[in-house]
Parts: structure tokens; C-alpha cells; sequence
């Protein structure tokens, strides 16, 4: 499995995946919940955001699709303040799901 976090900063919104910065644009093409950019904290659009980009960097966009509702109720609207998720966790999240990865 891969190593690696996903960090988020929450005055910035900015979240990176091993240091590379998260962004909204490919996900927004699939669904557009949050032009604004990502959130987390809250079952709202900017959260929906970013569990859609989450989800899309580990599977394809008809999976994504399928899982990133309930990635945000069950993990991101849960998250409080800047964060730090081990990709191995959400990997683990997906496989639960009985999902593989892209």
C-alpha cells in the first residue's frame, strides 16, 4: 500500500496529497458542488468537493462517483481544524467499501 498523508490546512483551504496540492478542477468536471474550492468539518458542498478529489486519485470517475457521498459523511465532515489522514487509511476505506483501486 502506498505511504503518504493528506494534509489540510483550514484557514487556507489548500490540501496536499504527499506535498503536492490538492486541486479542484478535475474534480469539479465530474461534479461541480464547490467552485469555491475544498472544506472539511461539515456535510456541506465544499466537503463534497473534496471527497470527490480524494476518491478520483485513487479510482476511476464511475467509482469515484459511487463512494465519495459516503467518504464525506463518514470521514471528511468528521474532520475538525487542520488535518493529516494517512493514505494508507482512506486506501483502507476504499477496500472496505470492497472497491480496488484504479
Amino acid at each position: 500500500m502506498p505511504k503518504g498523508k493528506i494534509t489540510g490546512e483550514i484557514k487556507t483551504g489548500r490540501v496536499l496529497i504527499d506535498g503536492i496540492e490538492l486541486k479542484p478542477k478535475y474534480s469539479l468536471k465530474i461534479r461541480n458542488h464547490s467552485p469555491t474550492g475544498f472544506s472539511w468539518g461539515y456535510a456541506g458542498s465544499g466537503p463534497a468537493q473534496l471527497a470527490l478529489a480524494i476518491m478520483l486519485e485513487y479510482l476511476p470517475p464511475e467509482k469515484a462517483t459511487l463512494l465519495y457521498q459516503d467518504f464525506k459523511a463518514e470521514v471528511i465532515a468528521n474532520i475538525q481544524g487542520d488535518f493529516s489522514i494517512d493514505i494508507d487509511t482512506v486506501i483502507g476505506w476504499i477496500f472496505w467499501r470492497g472497491e480496488v483501486l484504479n
